[in-house]
C-alpha cells in the first residue's frame, strides 16, 4: 500500500519550515495553500485548471456536503475524488464553524449539535461520530476533527468550556477515525486548537491535543474579526505548543499578507475562500495588492495584471468590460489568476526559506504589496 501520511521538513528559517506531506494521493509542498472546493467544486474552475495553478490539494466542506447531495450518495458514486474529478488529496474540514455560522437555530450539547439545514429547514444532528463519519464517506485524505468554536469576544468562561468540550469530542473524533477500517488505513486526521486569543487555554488545548496524538495540528478560531495585529500575537505563540515534527494548519487564512506573516510564525498549511470569492466580485490580487477591476480607469487599459499570468493574455480593459457585464467568462479568469497568484506566493516562500531569506523576502513582499495603500 502507498504511503498513508508522513510529514518531513527540508529546511527552516527562523520558526518558519518548508517541506513535504507524502499520502497516497500524492504529495504537499509546504507551506502549502488549499484552494477551498465547498460543495465538492472550486466554483469557476475545473479540476485541471486548479492542478495547473499549482495547487496540491483542496479542501472539501462537510456540512455542506452531507446535505446536498449527501455523503451516503458520493460514497455511491465512487467518493468525492471519482464524483468531483479531482485525484489529488482533499481535506475536509468538520462542518462545526458552518453548522453555528450559517444555520439559524442551533443547540448544543455533549452529543454535538443539532440544527436546522440552511437549505429547507430539515433537522440534522452533528456529533463527533457522525462527523467522521461523513468526511469517511467523502473519501477525505486529511480529516479533522469536531470542535466547537465561539467568538473571540466571549467571556473567558465560555471560551474555556468551549475549549474543554472540544477536547473532548476530539478524543471521540480521533477514536472514530480509528475505527473506520480501510479509510484510517489510507487517510489521516488533525485535531484543532482552539483558546481564542488566551495563551493560557491555547496551551490547555494543545496539551490535549497532544496527549490524544494526532498527524497533524490545527489552529482554529482565528480569522474571525479579531483583526491582523490580534491573530498575529497569538501566532507568536500558539503554533510553538503544538508538535514541531508535524504540520500545522491555520484554518481560514487569509490575505496574502496574513500568510506570509503565519509562515514567519511557523504555519504549513493555510485555506480560504478570499481568491475564489474575490475573482467572482471582481477583484483581483497582484504583487502590488489587490486590483478592483470595476474601476473605471481599467477601461481602456491594454497592460495585463501580470504578465506571468495564465490569463495575461487578455488585457485590463477586457477584464474591467467582463466585470461590468456581470459575464461569467470574468469570473472564471480572475479565479484563475488569483489562485494562479497564491500558489505564487507560496512558492516564493518555500523558496526563500529553502535559501534562508525569508526576512528580506517577506520584508520586499510586504512594501511593494502595500506600496499601493501609501
Amino acid at each position: 500500500m502507498s504511503e498513508r501520511f508522513r510529514f518531513t521538513i527540508a529546511a527552516t528559517d527562523g520558526k518558519a519550515r518548508t517541506g513535504t506531506i507524502a499520502m497516497r494521493r500524492g504529495v504537499i509542498r509546504t507551506p502549502a495553500f488549499m484552494p477551498v472546493g465547498t460543495a465538492g467544486t472550486v466554483k469557476a474552475m475545473r479540476p485541471a485548471e486548479v492542478r495547473d495553478t499549482g495547487a496540491d490539494i483542496i479542501l472539501g466542506n462537510t456540512y455542506h456536503l452531507m446535505l446536498r447531495p449527501g455523503a451516503e450518495r458520493v460514497a455511491k458514486l465512487g467518493g468525492l475524488h471519482a464524483f468531483s474529478g479531482w485525484d489529488r488529496p482533499i481535506l475536509t474540514d468538520s462542518g462545526g464553524y458552518q453548522v453555528m455560522s450559517l444555520s439559524a437555530l442551533t443547540k448544543r450539547s455533549e452529543d454535538g449539535v443539532a440544527f436546522k439545514s440552511h437549505l429547507d429547514g430539515s433537522a440534522h444532528l452533528l456529533s463527533p461520530e457522525r462527523s467522521i463519519e461523513i468526511q469517511r464517506l467523502l473519501g477525505s485524505d486529511i480529516v479533522m476533527a469536531f470542535d466547537e468554536l465561539v467568538p473571540t469576544t466571549s467571556t473567558r468562561d465560555v471560551q474555556a468550556a468551549a475549549m474543554e468540550r472540544s477536547m473532548r469530542w476530539a478524543r471521540r473524533s480521533r477514536a472514530a477515525f480509528d475505527g473506520g477500517g480501510a479509510h484510517a488505513e489510507g487517510a489521516a486526521i488533525f485535531g484543532i486548537q482552539q483558546g481564542a486569543l488566551d495563551e493560557g487555554l491555547r496551551k490547555a488545548s494543545a496539551d490535549a491535543l497532544l496527549d490524544i496524538d494526532f498527524d497533524g495540528y490545527a489552529v482554529g478560531g482565528l480569522a474571525v474579526g479579531e483583526g491582523q495585529e490580534a491573530m498575529f500575537a497569538c501566532l507568536d505563540y500558539a503554533p510553538g505548543q503544538l508538535d514541531a515534527e508535524k504540520p500545522r494548519y491555520l484554518m481560514g487564512v487569509g490575505k496574502p499578507d496574513d500568510i506570509v506573516g503565519a509562515v514567519e510564525r511557523g504555519i504549513d498549511m493555510f485555506d480560504c475562500v478570499l481568491p475564489t470569492r474575490s475573482g467572482r466580485n471582481g477583484q483581483a490580487f497582484t504583487w502590488n495588492g489587490p486590483v478592483n477591476l470595476r474601476n473605471a480607469k481599467w477601461a481602456e487599459d491594454l497592460s495585463p495584471l501580470d504578465p506571468d499570468s495564465p490569463i495575461a493574455g487578455w488585457g485590463m480593459a477586457y477584464l474591467h468590460h467582463l466585470t461590468k457585464s456581470g459575464e461569467m467568462l470574468g469570473a472564471m479568469l480572475l479565479t484563475q489568476h488569483n489562485l494562479w497568484f497564491y500558489q505564487q506566493v507560496m512558492a516564493g516562500l518555500r523558496d526563500a526559506i529553502s535559501a534562508g531569506s525569508l526576512t528580506a523576502w517577506a520584508t520586499a513582499f510586504r512594501e511593494r504589496y502595500h506600496a499601493a495603500k501609501a
